[in-house]
């Protein structure tokens, strides 16, 4: 079958590739994609935000099966108008991507569930919001209820910087309308894992385990980002973990949605903190996380393009995924100034060069310019590898990216830390 992916990040180009590299896929169409993606799909320059164009883009394709990556377009309502047009949609429809379009309507969804999360409050007036900081005390996250590109949540170690965070979101200086609303939530403390499943009305298939680095600096210091590197397995979620989040986290989310007479298909990412007290959900998002889909499309052996039409045809009961028993580790080289401003066109080199050392390069924030790739985003490569163990693979990824010659470029150069303490420490996943 022919299948139509929509978006340009490294998660569309693990999708991708991967669905290239399904039996039952016989090729695969990306709006708009990268350069990077280009090496697998056929793109088409369409933004995955014009709603409209992907509509005709799909009428003209006749797609067996459209997968959507981004959330913005799921928010927007893709998935609705798609499925209206007879389509075979991997993605919620709009109702449901309010789980991640509207963070005060996830936090009120998993209070009705009875879903472990931290205790919060919702403000759309500045001075209600200083009251409750200066009430609750720091550590202390504000988050915008709004997309925000993964950035709109601040952990405020002091008073004074909730504060500010909080007034300047409400004011729509940080995240525009994004921010017009903020959640205020208690700390969590513990580690933090992605949880991902494959959701197909009632039917819920959790994916291999993994853990994202959402901070800009090692040791999970600086500003949180659209996340700096991942692998998996996560050895933090040992299989009774998994099993408390399947079933006190996304069996009572997807059963509250359809309490509501929303039914759910598409990835259900849980972001869960691992505390003293089990399992508590931080924030919900409604397709693969970016950096997690790297190395979980890295590890997965079964067909995804067989797996995703399952789902999004309803029968996805019964099918068991495929896991290379090996470890995966992704390690995203991002624009220096990052998440802040930087600068955009720079040359990046070397990329040939890290794949012949063992990795392979997904493309994010990459554009052609002149016959050569420039940055044109943020988040730019994801530089990832495979390993007997964490460490191995580490060690693969991190001696890949001495190739790369891009004076602009930046990165952790911890990822996957926690996992080799434990590995270290003798400890089993």
């Amino acid at each position: 079958m022919k299948v139509l992916v929509v978006g340009g990040g490294g998660r569309e180009h693990a999708l991708c590739w991967k669905l290239k590299h399904s039996d039952s896929v016989s090729e695969v169409i990306c709006a708009p994609g990268n350069p990077g993606i280009a090496r697998d799909a056929r793109c088409v320059p369409v933004g995955a935000e014009d709603i409209d164009a992907l509509i005709e883009l799909a009428r003209a394709e006749q797609p067996g099966l459209v997968v959507v990556g981004p959330e913005v377009p799921l928010v927007l309502g893709l998935g609705d108008k798609l499925r209206a047009e007879g389509f075979a949609v991997y993605g919620p429809d709009q109702a449901a991507a309010e789980l991640e379009g509207s963070k005060s309507f996830c936090k009120a969804l998993m209070a009705e569930a009875g879903v472990p999360t931290a205790r919060f409050e919702t403000h759309t007036d500045p001075d209600a919001a200083e009251a409750l900081i200066r009430a609750w005390g720091a550590p202390i996250v504000v988050k915008a209820s709004g997309l925000a590109a993964g950035k709109g949540v601040i952990v405020a170690q002091d008073v004074e910087e909730a504060v500010h965070a909080a007034r300047d979101m409400l004011s729509g200086n940080s995240f525009g309308e994004a921010g017009s609303q903020v959640v205020i939530e208690e700390y969590l403390l513990g580690e933090e894992a992605s949880c991902l499943f494959l959701v197909s009305g009632d039917t819920i298939l959790p994916l291999a385990s993994s853990q994202d680095h959402k901070a800009l600096l090692d040791g999970d210091k600086g500003p949180n980002t659209g996340g700096m590197g991942a692998y998996s397995p996560a050895p933090c979620v040992t299989p009774e973990v998994a099993d408390e989040v399947l079933e006190t986290i996304a069996r009572p989310t997807i059963a509250a949605l359809a309490m509501r007479g929303i039914e759910f298909i598409g990835t259900l990412y849980a972001g869960i903190m691992l505390t003293d007290a089990g399992p508590k959900t931080l924030e919900f998002n409604v397709r693969f996380g970016d950096p997690e889909c790297q190395p979980l499309m890295s590890r997965l052996k079964s067909d995804l393009g067989e797996v995703l039409l399952a789902a999004a045809e309803k029968r996805l009961q019964g099918i068991n995924l495929d896991w290379d028993e090996r470890k995966a580790l992704c390690v995203v080289v991002a624009s220096d100034g990052y998440p802040g401003s930087f600068e955009k066109g720079q040359t990046i080199g070397g990329l040939d060069a890290m794949e012949a050392a063992g990795a392979y390069v997904f493309h994010a924030g990459t554009a052609e310019k002149d016959g050569v790739i420039v940055n044109s985003g943020g988040r730019v490569l994801g530089v990832t590898a495979l390993g007997n163990n964490v460490s191995e693979a580490q060690k693969a990824v991190y001696g890949a990216l001495k190739h790369l010659h891009w004076p602009g470029g930046f990165y952790r150069r911890d990822i996957g830390y926690r996992a080799i303490v434990r590995e270290d420490a003798g400890e089993e996943n």
